[in-house]
């Protein structure tokens, strides 16, 4: 698979910056998160030059499906962390710092302190009946 991406992930799927690889098949590839939140902190991406969730290809998504539990499961058996979150953001106003799309699969352990605040709001709901409609007419 050709490399045309600049990324740290592009060069580290091409090779040219070493990773501690944990997982890889034909469309994905999952490492160590050299800057981990916690222990077995792991960053799982597509081979697919691709920046954010609605630009990928049904197959690498198919198969991000498929290794993403496959690694969950590999993480708890081996680091003992019973709780974890799955973290994937889209886009500058959404966190994202790396423009390749990628997963974080970060174990909790009863020490961990870091978590993610929600600030939830109302639902409004005759915005909502309109937003529901164009979007399942979208995806019909």
């Amino acid at each position: 698979m050709s490399r045309n991406g600049n990324t740290i992930f592009s060069l580290i799927l091409s090779g040219e910056i070493p990773s501690h690889k944990i997982y890889e098949d034909e469309f994905v590839y999952a490492f160590l998160d050299i800057n981990p939140l916690s222990r077995g902190h792991t960053l799982v991406i597509p081979k697919e030059e691709c920046s954010t969730m609605d630009l990928l290809s049904d197959k690498s998504a198919s198969s991000l499906g498929m290794a993403l539990p496959k690694i969950c499961r590999a993480i708890i058996k081996i680091t003992g962390a019973e709780n974890y979150n799955i973290i994937q953001n889209n886009g500058e106003q959404a966190g994202q710092t790396v423009p390749h799309l990628h997963f974080h699969i970060i174990p909790r352990y009863p020490e961990s302190t870091h978590s993610f605040v929600w600030n939830p709001r109302p639902i409004d709901h005759s915005d909502a009946s309109e937003l529901s409609k164009a979007i399942l007419y979208e995806l019909a």
